[in-house]
């Protein structure tokens, strides 16, 4: 009897260690806007990352790189591209522009970027944000889409809460509480969940999710908003008042963006 539960235990553990080797790791992502005056500085920001920039990453094993511009209204004055660039580990994120500047093909390409004078600067200023992925959500998944892209809406949402207990409270209601659940039963096809864990608007949380169109948007939301699922989790008690802001902002991606 001691020999076969010493067996049974045995396999337990190595089940254990499988699942544990073989579940996701979570990933951290870098959103980085460039923050632009001019459409010269778009063209010469555009030429940069098409043909410099997104290559060398490349090279080094990178995939499912977002580039993306905001979609236009009568009131917008500020031009943007934003940069969503998914790294597999903290050290990923910290080496690369070191290994940037060790490749001489990127150094090649990016030189009348990286060589511009002070008075006629490619940018204004370049924002980043570095986020880690959720547990419901480990990994980027790239919108598979196929329509226009000028047509796409992306929507980038960013949660933010009055302390870092309610923050951790809505971050615990999209996983176990469900709201990715319920993201992914309305074919929400989200590119990706994840945590601030460095930026300008703490705490709070952001996503990205996609749709073909502003009308297939609209039909999507009106869904969840009247989706049973919703209006449960609104009506309890442990998720009030989790949030204290939103914004949202919409884009659409570039010819040279991966999705």
């Amino acid at each position: 009897m001691k020999h076969i539960q010493f067996i049974s235990l045995i396999i337990l553990v190595l089940t254990l260690t499988s699942f544990q080797k073989t579940a996701p790791e979570r990933e951290f992502y870098q959103l980085k806007t460039y923050v632009l005056r001019s459409d010269k500085q778009v063209e010469a920001t555009d030429k940069y990352l098409k043909e410099a920039f997104l290559p060398s990453l490349k090279r080094m094993g990178f995939k499912a790189i977002g580039v993306f511009k905001p979609i236009k209204n009568e009131n917008d004055s500020i031009k943007k591209i934003v940069v969503l660039i998914p790294f597999s580990s903290m050290n990923q994120f910290l080496n690369l522009e070191e290994k940037l500047s060790k490749d001489k093909t990127y150094l090649t390409a990016a030189a009348e970027y990286l060589n511009t004078s002070y008075k006629e600067p490619t940018f204004k200023r370049i924002e980043s944000i570095l986020l880690k992925a959720f547990p419901d959500h480990p990994t980027l998944k790239p919108s598979g889409l196929n329509g226009p892209r000028a047509n796409r809406v992306y929507e980038l949402r960013s949660y933010e809460s009055a302390t870092e207990a309610y923050y951790k409270n809505k971050v615990a209601m999209f996983n176990a509480g469900g709201e990715i659940k319920l993201f992914d039963r309305l074919e929400f096809n989200a590119v990706f969940y994840a945590e601030v864990i460095s930026g300008a608007k703490m705490p709070n949380l952001m996503y990205m999710t996609t749709f073909d169109n502003q009308e297939s948007r609209d039909t999507h939301w009106k869904a969840f908003s009247n989706s049973p699922e919703w209006k449960a989790l609104i009506a309890m008690e442990k998720y009030k008042n989790n949030m204290s802001h939103i914004d949202f902002t919409f884009v659409y991606p570039t010819e040279y963006s991966d999705y």
